[in-house]
């Protein structure tokens, strides 16, 4: 009998990224945790002497940082979408530039108690350990990526101590493909990161909070109604992030030094309640002690959704994965809170909406429920009562659609891969192509489809409406997309597209036939 070992193989090499993405990982947040605590400690016994010296020294933190940015650009922000580029063969970077800058950045960005996370930046390191275990493995092509995607599962993973979300956020919203492969590679990797992590910090769950009984079935309209307000607030937060960087060009401080205002401007909010600084998960595990009054709440409200504008809009190296989640706790707290003084709630079950809420925020902002559903689950340490929580997630994502939010790391991504495929066309001209009934394209989602290069849907417009396109959005017959291309090649564009979308259709057409295999094909 001949021993396949191909599996085993993707597995061994899955689980030693794994490791490695723990070490590393593990000391990220742990510098992260102390830096924080430390800070905290000033601002809770302050003196005028202790204050000044930390403002010398949150400029000379965000002139440090502003080098790493300018000698290496790509370390900003979260670095998921810089991750899901590569992935896509977009985007490519070296990978120890980006190891060591975005660690040291990100700890000096995130640990002073910005409102900024760690996942995003731990994706982003795993991920160069994948690739710097692939250039040492002399590994090419798919064999890469797959190592890549591996130490994002493990980076997540690790930061989180949530293996299973961290596989299935790779899956679902980075790498978009669900081989066995990848997820078994990534799977590994997670548990070797995790495994890592669990023995530097315990087991205890990141978010442990809990709650005493199950909501039962005659209060689930309130998933519904606060689904909306949810859904709402995550369009609203989508449309100010993708804003940001146009109303920081208008302090024309340069990019890479525009960090420096949210190092400033978080001294402020650190003597007003250093409690809520950071990513915020130490504010929701206070939750499970004691839920803030109305008032309270709606001011932390007002103060996280501002400052974690700030302080990601100014392009520093943080997440906001976790403010997502903060956000989404105290949206849900505030909800519950209001609800239990008019009567219409029992105060029982307000812990239950602030686990559920953090859950349907980053399922609407991020369009990746599943993940967002198994993340709290794994984050909170309960695998029970998954329905309200579900239901809760489908509502905010229904909601955020109906308005046309377009997944946010997606639209931070197009945001830096769209001036580039710009700039790479050199007589730009517009092709508007007609989507009739039968069309090949008919039904099939922006980016399930292949573009020729050198050209970029700017638009779909439907009706009287012109709809901004993203991945999500599904052409339909009656649509005229709005391509830009190069003058030259207008006719040449306009017959690959034909040829690609014939070639889709046909493809789809034999997986039919492969998923019906006793079924007679029919002519057309």
């Amino acid at each position: 009998m001949k021993i396949d070992a191909t599996r085993l193989k993707f597995v061994l090499q899955g689980l030693g990224v794994g490791l490695i993405t723990g070490v590393v990982i593990s000391l990220f947040r742990l510098s992260i945790e102390k830096i924080l605590q430390f800070v905290q400690g000033i601002y809770r016994q302050p003196t005028t002497l202790s204050i000044s010296l930390l403002a010398v020294a949150m400029v000379g933190l965000a002139l440090i940082v502003a080098a790493l940015l300018k000698s290496e650009p790509n370390i900003s922000g979260s670095g998921i979408p810089q991750v899901e580029g590569q992935l896509a063969g977009e985007m490519d970077f070296p990978w120890w530039s980006i190891l060591w800058k975005k660690f040291v950045a990100g700890i000096l960005s995130i640990g002073p108690g910005l409102f900024l996370g760690r996942e995003g930046p731990s994706i982003q390191l795993g991920a160069a350990v994948g690739q710097g275990v692939a250039s040492g493995l002399k590994k090419r092509g798919s064999d890469r990526r797959i190592l890549i995607a591996s130490g994002s599962a493990a980076g997540l993973a690790a930061a989180f101590n949530a293996p299973i979300a961290g596989t299935l956020f790779v899956l679902e919203e980075v790498y978009h493909n669900f081989s066995p492969l990848v997820w078994i590679s990534a799977l590994a990797s997670a548990l070797g990161a995790d495994f890592i992590s669990l023995n530097v910090f315990g087991s205890v769950p990141v978010l442990h909070l809990v709650y005493t009984r199950s909501m039962p079935v005659y209060l689930y309209w309130h998933l519904i109604v606060l689904g909306i307000v949810l859904g709402l607030m995550g369009y609203l937060y989508q449309r100010v992030l993708l804003a940001m960087p146009k109303w920081y060009a208008k302090t024309h401080i340069p990019r890479f030094l525009q960090g420096i205002v949210p190092f400033m401007l978080v001294i402020p909010m650190g003597l007003w309640m250093p409690g809520i600084l950071g990513g915020g998960n130490g504010m929701i595990i206070g939750f499970g002690k004691v839920v803030p009054t109305l008032g309270v709440l709606l001011a932390i409200l007002a103060a996280r959704f501002v400052y974690s504008m700030i302080s990601y809009g100014s392009g520093l190296p943080g997440g906001i994965f976790l403010p997502i989640l903060s956000l989404g706790a105290v949206i849900g707290a505030v909800y519950a809170v209001f609800m239990v003084q008019v009567g219409l709630l029992p105060r029982v079950y307000v812990m239950n909406l602030i686990i559920f809420s953090m859950a349907a925020y980053f399922a609407g902002i991020g369009k990746a429920p599943f993940t967002a559903i198994l993340l709290i689950t794994e984050m909170v340490g309960n695998l029970t009562h998954l329905m309200p929580m579900a239901v809760l997630a489908l509502v905010a994502y229904i909601v955020v659609d109906l308005l046309g939010g377009a997944p946010i790391y997606e639209s931070l991504l197009r945001r830096m891969t769209v001036p580039k495929q710009i700039e790479a066309i050199h007589s730009m001209d517009r092709l508007e192509l007609p989507i009739f009934a039968g069309s090949p394209l008919e039904g099939v989602q922006v980016r399930d489809f292949k573009w020729p290069k050198s050209t970029l849907l700017i638009g779909v417009n439907r009706g009287e409406d012109q709809i901004i396109p993203h991945g999500d959005t599904v052409i339909r017959a009656g649509d005229t997309l709005v391509v830009l291309t190069d003058a030259s090649q207008r006719a040449a564009v306009r017959a690959k597209i034909h040829h690609l979308a014939a070639h889709l259709k046909a493809k789809e057409a034999h997986h039919e036939v492969d998923d019906h295999p006793h079924e007679p094909t029919r002519s057309h």
